[in-house]
């Protein structure tokens, strides 16, 4: 670990609200480190255990990515209070998923929300931030996502926002090399954050979505998948690991390791899944991916179409 001391080295982690956010907020601040955390409510549950949990050191500050406003606060405030030291870290660490269905089935507006979270707010906070992060030659640590490598099934929004991410914080870590800067990224498996693994919550939005589906469409695909696929995803999340620790001292080691990864890969099976991705045929990964994650049923419309072809 680099030999600086602890009160002297300052970090902003948006999306402290819960899961990796805040047990890395919680991990740093005791560790001696000062700590910039943002939450979307002040007020909120999220917020008030950090309060409760981690000392005077640790400022709180409200920030919604969605919203230019609330980014543009967060970094007056912290150029406001890192100018004469510099920054020497930043974890981008929000994230925002909400829809599990097939490309064709999510809405454009759940696409624009993912990329406005996941990748244009982490990329307007990051350019806001990096004067500082440059002149102390500090640290960027990124929490993307394997499903932004990989194509997991009914994950296309929250996939292609975490794929542009991954490529713009590769693309970072190759432009600030001359200034010092070092980045990395996390991939993480899958662990129990928020309401990741919350039953209740993907059932309303497998709801919301049922009921927005122009009508053309759910003839095509039928109620009846969307149903399947919701089930396969709950089925799914039971598998959900819940202790945070590998993502918090992978998120810890890519500040403060002299020589920090490239990349990170905290969680199970993901050694194999990016060997089948990278060496075997398309058709191969494709297969683990749907016996791993979600294998949807045949759409309606083909269901149809093949009882038709069987009895001629």
């Amino acid at each position: 670990l680099l030999p600086l001391a602890a009160s002297r080295l300052l970090l902003a982690l948006p999306g402290c609200d819960s899961g990796f956010g805040q047990a890395t907020a919680r991990h740093l601040d005791a560790m001696g480190f000062r700590v910039f955390a943002s939450v979307l409510d002040l007020q909120g549950a999220g917020a008030q255990e950090l309060r409760r949990t981690c000392s005077p050191r640790l400022t709180l500050l409200q920030m919604d990515l969605t919203k230019p406003e609330d980014i543009q606060h967060v970094l007056q405030h912290i150029q406001a209070h890192t100018n004469s030291t510099g920054l020497w870290g930043l974890v981008n660490n929000a994230g925002f998923n909400d829809t599990i269905a097939d490309a064709e089935l999510s809405p454009l507006g759940k696409f624009r929300t993912c990329m406005e979270v996941n990748f244009f707010g982490s990329l307007e906070l990051t350019k806001g931030l990096l004067p500082l992060l440059r002149s102390a030659g500090g640290r960027i640590v990124t929490v993307s996502s394997p499903a932004g490598d990989l194509p997991f099934p009914c994950l296309a929004a929250y996939g292609a926002s975490k794929a542009a991410l991954s490529l713009l914080m590769d693309t970072f870590r190759s432009e600030l090399q001359p200034w010092g800067v070092k980045v990395s990224i996390i991939l993480p498996g899958y662990y129990k954050t928020g309401t990741t693994c919350d039953p209740a919550f993907w059932n309303l939005q497998k709801q919301r979505l049922v009921a927005s589906l122009p009508q053309e469409l759910l003839q095509a695909y039928g109620e009846d998948y969307v149903e399947e696929i919701n089930r396969q995803f709950i089925q799914f999340m039971k598998v959900a690991v819940e202790d945070l620790s590998a993502v918090v001292n992978s998120i810890t080691d890519g500040l403060l390791a002299a020589n920090p990864a490239v990349r990170y890969y905290p969680g199970q099976g993901l050694g194999l899944m990016y060997f089948i991705h990278r060496y075997l045929p398309y058709f191969v990964r494709d297969l683990f991916l749907k016996g791993f994650f979600i294998n949807p049923k045949l759409p309606r419309a083909l269901q149809q179409e093949h009882t038709t072809t069987k009895k001629a």
